[in-house]
C-alpha cells in the first residue's frame, strides 16, 4: 500500500490559506474516497475537504485552529487501492508529539531560512487582505506600505513585517532589520486569527475577567461573528459613510411577478424571487453610474470594469455572508434568478465554496426580507457602495392621471443607499440611487420572461 498526501487545496484566486476547524478522521482510522476528512475556514465561509482516496489515515500534519497555506500537505493516507504515493521517510511521528513540537507557522516541507527581500522592479506587489486592513488601522499609505521589506515569496510583506514596521515606527527608530523565517510558502494570518491577534498587539499578560453586574448570560462570539464584528468596525473606520432615502412604487414588477412566477418555476425550474428583479435593476444603473462600482486605493480611485453583485444571504446560524453573482450585467433574468438561487441554497445548507465570496463590486441587501422598512447598512469593503431594499407594503399614495391627481392603493418600498463620501459625493450617490427607483418604477409588465 502507497502513503497518499492530502493537501490543502486552492481555495480561490485570491485565498491564501485556510484555518483548520475540526478533524473528522484521526489517524488509524478507516477513510473512504470523498469522504470529509477536515472542516476549514477563510475570512468568509466554511467549507469542508474530502479524501482523494480510500486508505486508513496515517498521520496528520496540524492541529485543530492550525493556519495552512494552500498546497501544504496536511496528512498522510494509506492508500488500499494501488494508488501511487509518496513514501513515507522513516517512522512518523504520532500526531500529538507532532503538532506539539512544530512551530505554529511551520509548513511540512524541509525549513529554509528567508532574508527579508525587496520586490523586484516593474513587478506589481501583493498584499494578503490582512496586511492591507492592519496598514489601513495603522495609517499606512500605499506609498509607505510600498517600502516595508518583505520577507515571503518574492518579498511579499507578511503580517510579522508590517508589525515590525509598525512597532519601529511608533518608537520612533528604524524598524526590525533582516529576521530568517522557517517556511517555503508565503504565511499571513486568516481574518478568523487577526480578530484575535490585531486587536491584542501591545498588550501583555491576560486580559483581567470583566466583572458584569445584575443577573446576565455571556454568550462567546462564534468564529464567524468575531469576523463580521471586526469587519464592521474596520469599515466604518475606513470610510466616511453617508446614507441617502428614497421610495419606489414597485406594483408593476410586483404584479408581473405575481403573473408569470408559476409558469418561470414550470419552465425553467427555478423560483423566481424579487432578489433578481433588484439586481437586474441595479446592474442598469451601475452602468450609467460606473464609480459606484469602484473601490479606494490611497489617492487612487480604482473603477470596476467587471460587474460582480454581493448579495447578502442568511447562514444557518443566523450570521450573514455576501456570496457574489459574477458577471452579473451578462446575464438575463434567468440567468440572475439560478445564480440567486443557488448561492442562496448554498449559504442556507453550509455549502458555499471560498470562492464564492470572493470579487464583489458593489452590494445588495435586502432587509425587507426581515421585515424593516429601510436600513442603514455598512460598506462591504473595499467597495465602496451597498443598497438595503426594504420590505413592499400596500399604501394608499397620489397618483398622477390625465384626469387629475387621485388616491390609488400602491405597492411602495423604500431605498437606502450607503456610500463612501471619499469619493461619492452626495449628487452623485442620490443621483444613482434616483436612477435605481425609477428603473424599478417604469418596470414593463408587459415583457416577457
Amino acid at each position: 500500500m502507497a502513503i497518499v498526501d492530502l493537501v490543502m487545496p486552492k481555495l480561490g484566486e485570491s485565498i491564501m490559506e485556510a484555518t483548520i476547524l475540526h478533524w473528522n478522521k484521526k489517524p488509524g482510522e478507516e477513510v473512504k474516497m470523498d469522504e470529509t476528512m477536515l472542516e476549514i475556514a477563510t475570512d468568509k465561509v466554511d467549507s469542508e475537504v474530502p479524501s482523494t482516496v480510500e486508505g486508513i489515515v496515517e498521520e496528520l500534519l496540524y492541529g485543530e485552529n492550525d493556519v495552512v497555506p494552500v498546497g501544504a500537505v496536511i496528512a498522510k493516507i494509506r492508500a488500499n487501492n494501488g494508488v501511487e504515493g509518496m513514501p513515507v521517510a522513516g517512522e512518523p511521528l504520532p500526531v500529538e508529539k507532532k503538532i506539539a513540537e512544530k512551530a505554529p507557522v511551520e509548513v511540512p516541507y524541509q525549513p529554509v531560512a528567508v532574508q527579508q527581500s525587496e520586490p523586484k522592479p516593474g513587478n506589481v506587489r501583493f498584499y494578503s487582505p490582512l496586511v492591507l486592513n492592519i496598514a489601513a488601522n495603522e495609517g499606512i499609505n500605499l506609498s509607505e506600505l510600498e517600502k516595508i521589506p518583505g520577507t515571503g515569496n518574492e518579498g511579499r510583506v507578511t503580517k510579522k513585517d508590517i508589525l515590525q514596521w509598525v512597532a519601529g515606527r511608533r518608537e520612533g527608530g528604524q524598524p526590525a532589520g533582516a529576521v530568517s523565517i522557517e517556511q517555503t510558502a508565503p504565511l499571513s494570518t486568516t481574518a478568523s486569527d487577526s480578530a484575535e491577534s490585531v486587536g491584542s498587539r501591545g498588550e501583555t499578560g491576560e486580559k483581567a475577567a470583566a466583572e458584569y453586574q445584575g443577573n446576565v448570560e455571556v454568550v462567546e462570539m462564534d468564529r464567524m461573528r468575531k469576523i463580521i464584528a471586526k469587519h464592521m468596525v474596520e469599515s466604518k473606520r475606513t470610510s466616511a459613510h453617508v446614507t441617502s432615502f428614497t421610495e419606489c412604487d414597485v406594483t408593476n414588477m410586483v404584479l408581473w411577478r405575481e403573473k408569470v412566477k408559476g409558469i418561470f418555476e414550470k419552465q425553467e425550474g427555478e423560483k423566481l424571487t424579487f432578489t433578481p428583479l433588484f439586481i437586474e435593476a441595479v446592474v442598469k444603473c451601475i452602468k450609467k453610474f460606473p464609480w459606484l462600482n469602484a473601490s479606494v486605493d490611497g489617492d487612487k480611485i480604482i473603477v470596476r470594469k467587471d460587474v460582480n453583485i454581493s448579495m447578502a444571504a442568511a447562514l444557518p446560524n443566523g450570521n450573514l455572508v455576501t456570496p457574489v453573482i459574477r458577471d452579473a450585467d451578462l446575464l438575463n433574468l434567468t440567468g440572475l434568478a439560478k445564480k440567486v438561487n443557488r448561492l442562496a441554497d448554498a449559504a442556507r445548507n453550509n455549502r458555499l465554496r471560498p470562492d464564492d465570496t470572493q470579487n464583489g463590486t458593489f452590494t445588495v441587501t435586502n432587509v425587507g426580507t426581515f421585515g424593516s422598512l429601510m436600513g442603514t447598512p455598512i460598506i462591504n469593503q473595499p467597495q465602496v457602495a451597498i443598497l438595503a431594499i426594504g420590505a413592499i407594503k400596500k399604501r394608499p399614495v397620489v397618483v398622477e392621471t390625465e384626469q387629475g391627481d387621485s388616491i390609488a392603493i400602491r405597492h411602495m418600498m423604500y431605498l437606502s443607499l450607503s456610500y463612501d463620501h471619499r469619493i461619492v459625493d452626495g449628487s452623485l450617490g442620490s443621483s444613482f440611487l434616483a436612477a435605481v427607483a425609477n428603473e424599478m418604477e417604469n418596470f414593463d409588465a408587459g415583457r416577457s420572461m
